[in-house]
């Protein structure tokens, strides 16, 4: 996600101030490579994610468990944070951008743009998706759009286990990849295996999504939008229980508004 040096970030949460070598680096940096950049890299980034994960759960139809979908998952977010990272921070998800711009890893001017990159890289990679199943599997995984609740009475269950994998893969990438005093290099690889546990544990709870970009996009292709606003209400709520737990006590002193 974002590191010290990606090129969407002008300060570290750790620095009130830019250090001269980040004064160098910003001024350095023409309009294309602080804005355009990471936003086409979100495009293609979230692209190729969501394809990945839309074709792992059409073609996951009639076999029993998540592992495919799980580890297409966590793979692909990997390997696509690990290329993109030091472009845009590798978010592929408006979640976890609110939740970066929160704890004071990115611009506000680069929020709105980030969360248009991420909806629209979605449809792209969920059309192309259909564009390549045969239309008998598209129908029967319903386009890899996100069918749990099935009724008012599922609307709870799937809510919460939304909560709890979204605040489980923020705090990873909070902790891991923005805060200094705990990020690691590493980060890719954690993100990308936090993805893949989550799939396992609750893939048959709530389909795991995590990802408002990845519930919107095949929403859009296939059409189906039950109960779609859960798939962005629990996220969200997931990613700010993340920045008040970062805000208030695990971040390191500069980010942390108490206890300093």
């Amino acid at each position: 996600m974002t590191t010290t040096e990606s090129k969407s970030e002008l300060f570290t949460i750790d620095t009130a101030e830019p250090t001269l070598s980040q004064k160098e680096q910003v001024s350095s940096m023409g309009f294309f490579e602080r804005y355009v950049q990471p936003f086409l890299a979100e495009l293609l980034g979230s692209m190729l994610f969501i394809f990945v994960g839309c074709i792992s759960v059409i073609s996951n139809v009639g076999i029993t468990g998540s592992i495919q979908p799980a580890l297409a998952h966590g793979l692909a977010l990997a390997i696509a944070i690990a290329v993109f990272g030091e472009i845009s921070g590798g978010h592929f998800n408006p979640a976890v951008s609110v939740c970066v711009y929160l704890v004071g890893g990115m611009e506000l001017v680069l929020l709105g743009p980030y969360i248009l990159a991420q909806m629209f890289g979605g449809m792209i990679g969920a059309g192309l998706a259909k564009a390549i199943s045969p239309s008998v599997e598209f129908y029967n995984a319903s386009g890899a759009a996100f069918n749990a609740v099935m009724s008012t009475a599922d609307v709870g269950p799937v809510t919460v286990a939304e909560v709890v994998m979204t605040l489980f893969l923020t705090m990873v990438i909070s902790l891991g990849a923005v805060n200094r005093r705990t990020k690691s290099p590493l980060a890719p690889f954690c993100i990308g295996l936090t993805v893949t546990a989550n799939i396992l544990a609750g893939g048959m709870i709530s389909g795991a999504c995590m990802n408002p970009a990845r519930a919107f996009g095949p929403a859009v292709v296939s059409g189906h939008w039950d109960y779609h606003w859960v798939y962005w209400v629990g996220p969200l709520i997931g990613a700010m229980l993340t920045v008040c737990i970062v805000r208030l006590l695990m971040g390191d002193k500069k980010t942390r508004v108490i206890f300093k």
